[in-house]
């Protein structure tokens, strides 16, 4: 019944029918007499609203494009601005007096304002929809009267208050989780004291509370320890009834040292003529967490798992991910398969995806599969059964690679680091480019693809990754920026190809000018996200594309595989039913919470660079400009760790930004992205994550080893 009526006003206001009516206009249109009737209308009334269908101006409602106002999520700057992102993804610009109230995440509705600097982007908050930050992580300070905290999340620009009979005994520079309990007009919010977790500048306080003001809790509601309690931790003979039994082949997994959760095995056979057959098996998570569940629920609420140097915050709970779901050696294990007959050259001519069972026969390392491609003697005695299978496997992974780059796959160098914390002493490493890593990413890639393919094809619901081409705008911002580098390109901003940018990297390879090129192509580039259409993947250059490959950690995968297990079922017409509406919310809740954790995972990771960089403050390192602003340069050193010059401590100069080159120069010196220096640590900040460098003359090396 309130579906119904949901969608009776819902129409009434798409048509125009409704537009300008007040509350009472409303009641009297359908009738309404008794106070339950009026309250199911005015629930119905602010479930429009919060859904951003309508807005309530001057007590009149009105659809949101009627308004000219725009939906969206406060994306803070410490500075104190904003910028939200419309749905067609244009940015606009919100001073911080225009914000009326709003934080950093609130989601809101903005209207476009006249600017004083003469932009055309800029607007102002209207109405605050929800507020997307209540509890968070921060540093307490006092104050006279009161005390407040600050947020470790350096884009929630707003201190809250913190009334002393609601501090829970903080003290000055204690670190605490804050729960905001109001939000008053014209005033900071104001919150209370939850938990004291340590001192600012102590490693594990700075960290549980930066994880904290992202909202992640390590432990599970009562009721998902009550569902999981019930699930059995061996497969048993019923369970398997249906499914392909793959126990007794050679099947692996390869993961890292220190991983507990595998959801992926492989195999690769050489068949009789001359073809490879490459099997990719997938934990069935969705054998145990049913639709609709505590589990599930949550597992949707949470969307990834989350990963930390010194842990992980996981999207299901430990009895599933490292238990009964795990793929562990010698354990017979639920799986969904795709099995695929692949031609020398790397071209698949025939695919089999079933429900199986698989029992590992042996799990490997990236580092033993390395030692193994290496020739190391004593690693290829060690793991003598397995040598076979994995020569097999680098040989169709680089058969794969190569298909791939021809149809102008583009492989951006993108420097990740390797943080490890040994004896309480953290060290920061380049993250090895292992042929064993790309075994895995080339099969998982594939699998991938057949997956999307074939409920595409099906004409089936599909959770799918997709990676849109970059706008017409950033692609002719890439091309001035490489016209002012002397190198020309004949694409155009408007039609640019995957296998125009892989050419260029190509072109530029080896050359000085190719770690800048590298960084503004990447830049230039749209962020991959969920979608329930198929818009394909521009990066990999690929026309389908979907997660399917990790349902331990990604409530996408975990969505495509209920689907494709249904599709296997044979009953079409209920996965349509069932899916087609589901697949759209599922993306969109997944898109914002990957961004979330890549949020989270990039500042602890920087809290543990900011630690590294203490520890070796005086000493010098070679490094990259990775960035350059009007008022400093960021450099990064060759293990990922990034520090900032503030433009006072250049040589002396009058220096002036270049935003086209990316540049800062004064008449003696410039300093353009992608330049190699030499750079002194002058110290950290913990609380910040902040990193001082100093950009090395003959001069400045005295003044470096001093600090």
């Amino acid at each position: 019944m309130m579906l119904k009526l949901y969608e009776y006003i819902a129409d009434k206001f798409a048509v125009g029918e409704w537009s300008g009516y007040g509350k009472k206009t409303i009641f009297s249109e359908l009738d309404t007499k008794s106070t339950f009737e009026r309250r199911a209308v005015e629930d119905v009334l602010k479930t429009l609203e919060k859904n951003g269908v309508i807005v309530n101006v001057n007590g009149r409602y009105q659809r949101l494009e009627e308004c000219g106002y725009v939906k969206g999520v406060i994306r803070g700057n410490e500075r104190g601005f904003a910028f939200v992102t419309d749905a067609n993804g244009n940015d606009y610009f919100i001073p911080h007096k225009r914000l009326n109230g709003a934080c950093n995440k609130d989601e809101v509705l903005i209207g476009k304002v006249e600017s004083d600097r003469g932009s055309n982007d800029e607007a102002e908050v209207v109405k605050i929809l929800s507020r997307g930050v209540t509890t968070f992580g921060g540093t307490y300070y006092n104050e006279r009267r009161f005390g407040f905290v600050r947020s470790d999340d350096k884009n929630y620009y707003t201190d809250v208050k913190i009334p002393f009979a609601l501090n829970g005994g903080a003290k000055n520079g204690d670190k605490v989780v804050v729960d905001v309990v109001a939000f008053p007009d014209n005033s900071n919010p104001e919150g209370r004291v939850v938990e004291i977790v340590g001192k600012s500048g102590d490693l594990h306080a700075e960290e549980k509370s930066l994880i904290r003001s992202f909202g992640y809790v390590d432990d599970f509601p009562e009721t998902v320890k009550s569902e999981v309690k019930g699930i059995p931790q061996n497969v048993g003979d019923k369970a398997i009834i249906g499914r392909k039994d793959f126990t007794d082949r050679f099947i692996i997994t390869i993961d890292g040292e220190d991983s507990r959760d595998f959801d992926d095995a492989v195999e690769v056979e050489l068949l009789e003529n001359g073809r490879y057959l490459l099997g990719v098996h997938i934990a069935d998570v969705s054998e145990y967490v049913k639709t609709g569940s505590a589990i599930d629920k949550e597992a949707f609420e949470r969307a990834t798992s989350v990963y930390f140097p010194d842990g992980v915050i996981p999207m299901l709970p430990k009895e599933l991910s490292d238990g009964i779901c795990s793929l562990v050696e010698g354990e017979k294990r639920l799986t969904l398969s795709c099995i695929m007959e692949i031609t020398a050259d790397g071209e698949v001519v025939g695919r089999e995806i079933v429900k199986s069972v698989i029992k590992s026969a042996k799990r490997m390392t990236y580092t033993a599969v390395q030692a193994i491609l290496d020739g190391d003697k004593d690693a290829r005695e060690r793991y003598k059964e397995v040598v076979p299978s994995i020569e097999r496997m680098r040989a169709l992974q680089l058969a794969l690679t190569k298909r791939r780059n021809e149809r102008g796959s583009i492989n951006l160098d993108v420097r990740d680091s390797h943080i490890t914390i040994k004896n309480g002493t953290v060290d920061v490493e380049p993250q090895k480019d292992l042929d064993a890593y790309k075994i895995i990413e080339e099969f998982m890639v594939l699998c991938n693809e057949e997956i999307a393919e074939y409920l595409y094809y099906l004409e089936l619901p599909c959770v799918y990754r997709v990676h849109e081409r970059p706008s017409t705008e950033k692609a002719n911002d890439f091309i001035s920026f490489l016209s002012a580098c002397g190198i020309s390109v004949k694409w155009k901003a408007d039609d640019c190809r995957p296998s125009d940018f892989a050419a260029l990297l190509n072109r530029v390879e080896g050359e000085p000018v190719y770690p800048i090129i590298n960084k503004v192509m990447l830049r230039s580039m749209q962020k991959a996200k969920y979608s329930g259409s198929n818009l394909g993947h521009f990066g990999i250059s690929s026309k389908c594309y979907c997660h399917f490959t990790s349902p331990i950690r990604r409530y996408p995968d975990l969505t495509v595989h209920r689907i494709v297990k249904a599709s296997l079922d044979g009953d079409m017409s209920v996965t349509e039913e069932k899916y087609f509406g589901c697949v759209d919310e599922v993306a969109t809740q997944s898109s914002v919470k990957e961004r979330k954790a890549d949020e989270a995972e990039r500042a602890v990771d920087d809290l543990y660079k900011a630690v590294y960089a203490y520890a070796h403050r005086g000493e010098e390192f070679d490094g990259v400009i990775s960035g350059v602003t009007s008022a400093g340069v960021f450099t990064e050193l060759e293990n990922g760790v990034e520090g900032f010059t503030r433009v006072e401590d250049l040589p002396r100069g009058k220096y002036v930004y270049d935003e086209k080159t990316y540049s800062l120069r004064s008449g003696k010196y410039s300093y353009s992205l992608g330049e190699r220096v030499r750079v002194g640590v002058l110290g950290a900040n913990l609380t910040t994550r902040r990193v001082d460098f100093i950009i090395l003359t003959k001069k400045d090396k005295k003044r470096c080893a001093k600090s």
